[in-house]
Parts: structure tokens; sequence; C-alpha cells
């Protein structure tokens, strides 16, 4: 009981000790920085802070301001001051001049990464959950008996709503298994284009607009969505999170900075769009002992990179890396920074 609790209260300390740790200024971060068109909250805070992922805690923010924070807009200025205590803080000022009456895009404002690198999974979810497209509308006949259709071309779709007007067009491809329980956790799918519902009815008559891969019978179609562009604050996790990358957008094993990669936690596992995870790659080195026999030994995890998640299904995640030291494999992990 004794060493049980004393086990408690060293990992308790431990805990108290990281939660406490002072933030660090980035190396010649500035004292103001005025907000540009391009700029990204991520990149902002790599100005200021050693670690970017702690932006809340310079900007004082609470749970509720970090999933709906102040949007920044280019313009803005961005102030570092020190409180009471000698602690840093950022400070926004709003110095454009604004007529009484304006309107403002969504889009104005300055994004937490780059929407540009992103924007194709938005629009696109390339993961479907397991079984999801086995109920899904199909294509049961083409155009004049065609093997493949294109652009301008007629499909014949059973089972589609006919409430639903744009609708993409998928084909299952690999499944995404846990690497330590081997469970299906989804698929990446095949992305083949888009198409319109023409004419409802069963089959309905659906034209192909956009075509990426050739399109065929059998082919799965679900309605068009796109999900909505959060605006998220870079932060890590407030729990621990020890998962895996389990693909690599693209069909390679290795990522770099800029890539997107898959992991095997989602929102069932408290993971949630904004979160940034530390990659990490786990060593064992071969040596000799006292006898000269050859052991393995495990020594610490080397930290690789850091990932920043924007989007979430229910046991995976897509992330999107923001900072690399080397190349990031499949079954590397992501743990809470």
């Amino acid at each position: 009981m004794i060493r049980f609790l004393s086990a408690f209260l060293l990992v308790l300390a431990s805990a108290v000790c990281v939660a406490g740790q002072e933030l660090e200024l980035a190396e010649g971060a500035p004292t103001r920085h005025v907000v540009l068109p391009g700029d990204t909250l991520w990149g902002i805070s790599a100005k200021f802070l050693k670690e970017p992922w702690r932006w809340p805690e310079v900007w004082r923010m609470n749970r509720d301001e970090i999933r709906n924070p102040n949007r920044i807009f280019p313009g803005d200025v961005i102030v570092l001051e020190r409180d009471s205590y000698g602690k840093p803080r950022l400070r926004l000022e709003r110095v454009r001049l604004r007529p009484e009456i304006y309107a403002v895009t969504i889009d104005e404002a300055i994004p937490a990464i780059p929407p540009n690198v992103i924007r194709p999974f938005l629009s696109e979810p390339l993961i479907v959950e397991a079984g999801s497209l086995d109920s899904a509308a199909r294509i049961v006949a083409t155009q004049q008996d065609r093997v493949y259709l294109g652009n301008g071309d007629i499909a014949y779709v059973a089972d589609a709503d006919p409430s639903k007007l744009d609708w993409q067009l998928y084909r299952n491809g690999r499944p995404l298994r846990d690497p330590e329980s081997n469970e299906v956790l989804g698929y990446e799918a095949f992305y083949l284009g888009t198409a319109r519902q023409l004419e409802a009815g069963n089959p309905a008559t659906f034209l192909v607009v956009t075509m990426k891969q050739e399109i065929g019978r059998g082919d799965r179609l679900l309605p068009a969505t796109r999900p909505p562009l959060i605006a998220y604050v870079p932060h890590k996790p407030d729990f621990p999170v020890d998962g895996r990358v389990i693909s690599v957008y693209g069909g390679v094993d290795a990522a770099g900075r800029g890539s997107i990669v898959t992991i095997n936690r989602g929102v069932r596992d408290g993971i949630e769009i904004g979160h940034v995870l530390a990659l990490e790659r786990n060593r064992v080195v071969s040596e000799r002992n006292e006898s000269d026999a050859k052991v393995m030994l495990t020594i610490p995890p080397e930290r690789i990179g850091l990932l920043f998640v924007f989007r979430t299904f229910e046991r995976l995640s897509y992330g999107l890396v923001v900072q690399a030291t080397g190349t990031v494999d499949i079954n590397d992990f992501v743990r809470t920074p």
C-alpha cells in the first residue's frame, strides 16, 4: 500500500510539474506582429512561442474560447507583453478604421493552418466508416453499356435518395486496421468524382459532373457534404493520448512536413479539431551485456515532429504534419506533447 501511495504521489508531482512548466518564448520573438494575408494561427504562434501548441495559455483562453475564439483579421496587431508576475501574454489591437456598418466574410479571418492544404480533405471525405458504403446508392448501368464513364456521361443509380441533388462517387479502398487489435476502423475510399441527379427513380438518372478516376458499374454514391470550416485554436489534449499513424495519404509509407496522415484515434477517444500531437518513434538498440551477450534495449522515444488534427471521425482522424525532423512512418506514435 505504501509503495502504491508513493508511486501515485510521484506521478501526481510529475503531472503538476509538467502542467506548471513556464512558457518559453521563441528565439527573437517580436513584441508586435501585424497580421498579414496568408498568416495562420500556427505560423503566428510559432513566431512567439517555442511550443506553438501552448497558444491558448499565452492568450489566457478557457475551454470555450479555444473552441470558439475571437477571429483575427489581416491588419490586426498582436502585442506581446508581460503581466504583473512577469509572465508573457498576448493582446490584440484592432487598428483598422472601420465604418459603423460593414460586412466581413468568414474567409477573411486567418485560419489555424493553411486552408489550401486541407481543403480537399474537407470536401472529399476519403475515409469512410466500416460498412458505410455497403448500403450506399450504386451504379447499376451505364450510358450505352459503356465500361467506364467520364465527364458528361449518364449513369443509372439504384437506391438513390430523390431529395439529394449533388453526390460524390466512391469505391471501397484498402481497410484501415488498428495496429494493436487488427480491427478494421474504416476504409480509405477511392474518391472518383461528382455526379448530379437529373431524374429520380429506381434506377435514377445521374450526370457525371467531374471524374478523377475511372467510374463504372458497382461504384457507390454518397450525398455531397461539406463539413463547416470550424474556428479552432491549436492546443494540446488535456488527457494522455497514445495512438499510431496508420496511413499516409497518397499510398506511400512515409510522410514529411505538409503531409496528411490518418491516426487510429477519433471522436470516441476524445480527439477534437485543433489538437496538436507529438509524433514519436519508439527506439530499440542492440547492445552487449556484461557476459558479452547481445541484448536489445528499449530507450526513450524520439520526438520526430508535430501533428495538427483538422478533421475527426468516430474512430479515426486526419492530421497535418506541421513539423518533422525527418520522415514520419506508418506505425509511428502520436502522443500528448
